[in-house]
This record gives C-alpha cells, structure tokens and sequence, in this order.
C-alpha cells in the first residue's frame, strides 16, 4: 500500500453520508461528502440531520476514497455538512490526495471565509481546495435563482485566487 493510501487508512472521518453522483455540489458529476456535526444550526438548514457532533457514523478515509474511484464519471468531490471545517485535518488528507489525482474540489462551509484564513488547521484544506462556498445559509436571502447556493449571502471563492491575490475572488461564471 502506498504511503498516501496508508494515510487514508488511518484517517477517519465522522459522516451524515455520502451521494455518489451529485449534480448540485458543484459543476460536473461529483461525489459529495456530507460531514456530521454542525456549530451554525441556521434555520431552514437543508441537512439537519447532520448538525449533531455525535450522530452519524465514523468512517475510514480509505473506505469513502475506494467509494468515488469506482466511478470514472465523477470528476469533482465537494465536502458539505455539516460544517466540513470542524473536521478540516481529516479533511485536507483526502483533499490533497485528490488533488493530486487531477479532482476539482469544492467545500460548502458556513463560515465566511476570512475566517477560515485566520486558523491553521483549516488553511491546511483552503491550499488544496478550487472553490469554496462561505457563509451561512440565511432563509430569508434563499433563492433558487443562484447557482450551487441556498442564499444570496453566500459566494463562491476561488480559493487559489484568492490565496494568490491576499483577498477574496469570486469564482467566473457563477449567477
């Protein structure tokens, strides 16, 4: 086994679940993982089921990582929630293998982002992420007219832009 693979192997994650080929995550078919535990609680929130710390289930890496390499269609993994930032190192272990293996990777998260850049755990998962979408999910701002989002609040961030530029950059192409 290799030493990225053994790293998986010792890697574990706690989950609500996953879906094997999503649409709505983010562009193209992608593997979604969907985290448990969840600090924001935002009313309306899509995913409810997964804001308990100790719901779920525990999982390997390695186990979600043999999951998605079965599929050849799948080209992107998002990371959603819960919040995927409480649980960024197991997170960015499986990021950066991926990364490496040519994925697009998106993470959903409801902090905004210039928070995230202020904690060195979660910069371990914003360097090997393409896109981010911050902030939390606000009922009252909900549309369905915006692509990959619940409210007009959130963005999505280029993360490797805006890691370069020292702001914050918008994704291209988004509405």
């Amino acid at each position: 086994m290799s030493p990225e693979l053994k790293l998986l192997e010792n890697t574990t994650l706690r989950i609500a679940g996953a879906v094997e080929e999503s649409i709505v995550d983010g562009p193209g078919i992608r593997y979604t993982i969907f985290t448990q535990g969840c600090p924001f609680r935002c009313k309306g929130c899509h995913n409810p089921q997964s804001q308990p710390l100790t719901g779920g289930m525990e999982v390997k890496l390695i186990a979600l990582y043999h999951e998605l390499k079965k599929n050849p269609l799948v080209t992107g993994v998002t990371f959603s929630g819960g919040e995927p930032f409480i649980q960024a190192r197991a997170l960015s272990v499986m990021a950066r293998i991926l990364r490496a293996e040519g994925y697009s990777l998106w993470s959903y998260t409801g902090y905004v982002f210039e928070k995230l850049l202020q904690d060195d755990i979660c910069m371990e998962l914003l360097k090997e992420l393409d896109v981010v979408v911050d902030g939390p999910f606000v009922q009252a701002k909900a549309s369905m007219d915006i692509d990959f989002r619940g409210s007009t609040n959130q963005r999505i961030i280029d993360v490797q832009k805006s890691l370069q530029q020292d702001k914050v950059v918008l994704a291209e192409g988004f509405k």
